[in-house]
C-alpha cells in the first residue's frame, strides 16, 4: 500500500481515537462533578483543559504518522512557544490571571452562585459569584451591578464565603 494511503488511514484512526477519548473524558468529568457537587462552569473549564492535552497528543502522534522530522517539529514548537512567551511578557498580567484562575479553580472552595465578600482596604465587594473565567471573577451585587475583578487580584485579597451552596 502506498505511504500516502497508509498514513491517511492511520490519521483517520488517530482522529477517531482522539474523539473517542474526548467523549470518554467528558463523561468521566461529568460523573466526577455530579459525585462531588461541581457546577457546569467547572465542567466547561475541565473540558477545555482535556481538549488542550488531547490536541497536543493528536499533533504529536500525527507528526509521527506523517514522518515529520523531530528536528522540524521542535523548530515549530520552539517558535510557537517563543511567540507566546513574548506575548505573555508584553502582557505579563494575562499569564498571572490565567495562573490565578487555575489556582482558584482547583484550590479554593468557591462555587458559582454563592454569596461572597472580598475584603479590600478601600472598598469591600459583596454579592453573588456569577462566573469565574480565566481572567476575571464576576460578582453581581445586591443593587444589580456586575463587578469584574481580575483573578490575580482576588488571590491577594481575603474572600469570605457568606453562604455555601446546599446549606
Amino acid at each position: 500500500m502506498d505511504f500516502f494511503y497508509l498514513a491517511a488511514i492511520k490519521s483517520l484512526v488517530l482522529l477517531a481515537t482522539t474523539m473517542l477519548l474526548r467523549l470518554i473524558a467528558g463523561k468521566a468529568v461529568t460523573k466526577f462533578l455530579i459525585k462531588f457537587g461541581g457546577d457546569t462552569k467547572r465542567k466547561r473549564i475541565s473540558n477545555r483543559i482535556i481538549n488542550l492535552f488531547l490536541a497536543i497528543f493528536f499533533i504529536l502522534v500525527l507528526a509521527a504518522i506523517w514522518n515529520i522530522e523531530s528536528k522540524d517539529l521542535m523548530v515549530f514548537f520552539t517558535s510557537t512557544i517563543t511567540v507566546i512567551g513574548i506575548a505573555f511578557f508584553a502582557n505579563w498580567s494575562i499569564l498571572s490571571n490565567i495562573t490565578a484562575s487555575l489556582i482558584l479553580y482547583f484550590n479554593h472552595p468557591l462555587h458559582i452562585g454563592e454569596t461572597v465578600r472580598i475584603l479590600d482596604k478601600e472598598f469591600d465587594i459583596e454579592g453573588e459569584l456569577m462566573d469565574l473565567s480565566f481572567f476575571f471573577m464576576y460578582i453581581r451585587t445586591t443593587d444589580g451591578s456586575l463587578i469584574t475583578i481580575p483573578t490575580s487580584a482576588v488571590l491577594n485579597k481575603t474572600v469570605i464565603i457568606k453562604n455555601k451552596l446546599g446549606k
